[in-house]
């Protein structure tokens, strides 16, 4: 290869350096071609939360965080890897790749025998969560993934985590908090899009287990297209879940299903003409989340209506002084992922975000 290097002409060797410096180099390219909607000061709040979260990773790996994210290290880690590989970033690219890398490192040794990514704690005893952010996060990771012995790593792991997460499925077809254990909206949400994120990253995931998921959404909708919170707490429609249950769909492929367009206009008729972030129900960061996606995966009829407001908002609500946001009384690892991931969504590096 040297030898062969030598003798290009210098032209071409000269465009040879640039490319290897820019597969190098920190991840400019957001900065520098900007997608629709992003605007300077976008861009300068996202750098500003990018920094944050470098900085306050900590040295194991994990996220830590006020507000009772310091419970959920697992859940914490896996939102702030995504919002970071939401920038471009890998295990071996970009100017966070350190961090990355990290993250990743800390959650492969989160792996049980059994397949659940849970820490010391066991997430509060609530590990479903964190399994299911975990998975999400080291999928995207896998598709990256250059390093042949990381990479072996990595799917084996997650591979103990889909067949965790397909064995743990109630026989209502949902999942909560723990494996098996009965049914709940927030976590279903999470397994079937990690169980996306496992699909597009190329291991198998049973058809079955998707197919059982979207059976389970169609049971806990309401008259009026929103999504209860679960079968045995039908109270009605649940915005937050609501929004994630239409990301949800999308991720299982039911772009056009009757279903998914009730569900999304219910959701759509909560936010068109509202002015202000937090939405009825609470959990303003999770709702958004999931919102965003929602909309983005729609079409630009939602986007182009939804994303200007928003951005101003998270730009708004970020501590200029650390470049964090704080959310849902969780803290600020977890308000500065989704705000990131949020703000992020344009950029395109993430393929379980995209239609």
């Amino acid at each position: 290869m040297q030898s062969s290097m030598r003798h290009l002409p210098m032209r071409g060797a000269l465009a040879l350096t640039v490319a290897c410096w820019l597969l190098a180099a920190p991840v400019f390219a957001a900065d520098e071609v900007m997608p629709k909607h992003i605007t300077p000061a976008a861009l300068k709040a996202v750098g500003a939360g990018l920094e944050y979260l470098a900085r306050s990773q900590m040295a194991d790996g994990s996220w830590s965080s006020d507000g009772g994210g310091e419970a959920y290290p697992v859940a914490m880690t896996g939102l702030c890897g995504m919002a970071l590989m939401a920038n471009g970033n890998s295990t071996t690219r970009g100017r966070y790749a350190p961090q990355v890398e990290k993250a990743v490192d800390y959650l492969l040794g989160c792996s049980t025998a059994s397949g659940l990514i849970t820490g010391p704690g066991q997430e509060s005893g609530r590990p479903m969560h964190g399994h299911g952010f975990a998975l999400l996060f080291l999928s995207c990771a896998y598709g990256t993934e250059t390093k042949p012995a990381r990479r072996d790593k990595l799917k084996e792991v997650i591979e103990k985590a889909i067949k965790l997460t397909s064995q743990g499925q109630s026989v209502d077809g949902g999942w909560t908090y723990i494996p098996g254990g009965g049914d709940e909206g927030s976590v279903t949400v999470t397994q079937v899009q990690a169980l996306r994120a496992a699909h597009n990253a190329g291991l198998h995931v049973p058809r079955g287990t998707i197919t059982e998921a979207v059976n389970y959404i169609e049971k806990c909708s309401t008259p009026e297209g929103g999504i209860t919170y679960s079968l045995r707490n039908n109270s009605g429609s649940r915005l937050p879940i609501s929004a994630a249950a239409v990301a949800t769909l999308y991720n299982a492929g039911q772009y056009d299903a009757p279903m998914a367009n009730r569900c999304l206009e219910y959701v759509w008729g909560n936010f068109k003409d509202s002015k202000t972030w937090a939405k009825p129900g609470g959990f303003a960061y999770y709702c958004q989340l999931y919102a965003s996606q929602a909309f983005y995966m729609a079409g630009d009829e939602y986007w182009d209506h939804y994303f200007p407001a928003t951005r101003e908002q998270l730009i708004s609500m970020q501590d200029k002084s650390e470049g964090s946001w704080s959310g849902d009384n969780v803290g600020k690892a977890y308000g500065t992922s989704i705000a990131l991931i949020i703000l992020q969504l344009p950029y395109k590096y993430l393929p379980v975000f995209q239609r």
